[in-house]
């Protein structure tokens, strides 16, 4: 009988967590938008994205190799960059992007790496965390970062890309 509760319980629990590619995808949507109105120069594109009580933060090293955070409670600057003409377009790729679902809340983690042009700038890791709203899209309320220039593991397909 306890193997049997034991059973259902980890099937319930497997099913409750579990998400369809579509879903998944649903999700990644205001993300790829914001990576393309980054390579686009696409200021619009990029905020659609968000929520309009978003919060950033960025963690990284600085020169003497101390951790530091740098948190915003807006991303108008960012927009503000983005929308302004700029010689090289900004490149962000992602790889290993992992994605969970519990009912309006999702939460997005995957490696990066930035080029401005075809010039590497740093790379790391981003999460992503999205809310469903009452029309059905998702936004993104909150992104944390980070960020590094050296020991970055860039799939080979993608760095050739910027060769």
């Amino acid at each position: 009988m306890k193997a049997k509760i034991v059973s259902l319980l980890l099937f319930l629990t497997a099913t409750a967590f579990a998400q369809s590619g579509e879903e998944k995808e649903q999700v990644m949507k205001p993300i790829r938008n914001l990576f393309e109105g980054m390579q686009k120069g696409d200021s619009a594109l990029a905020r659609s994205a968000f929520d309009k009580s978003v919060t950033t933060a960025t963690l990284g090293t600085d020169k003497t190799g101390k951790p530091f955070i740098f948190k915003e409670t807006s991303v108008n600057g960012f927009m503000k960059a983005i929308g302004t003409p700029h010689p090289e377009n900004w490149n962000e790729v992602i790889w290993t992007e992992k994605v969970m679902i519990d009912g309006n809340f999702a939460e997005a983690w995957m490696s990066y790496a930035f080029y401005v042009g075809k010039k590497f700038s740093h790379c790391g890791v981003d999460a992503f965390h999205l809310m469903k709203g009452t029309d059905g899209a998702w936004k993104i309320f909150h992104l944390a970062d980070t960020r590094q220039k050296e020991g970055c593991k860039i799939p080979p397909k993608i760095s050739k890309q910027f060769e």
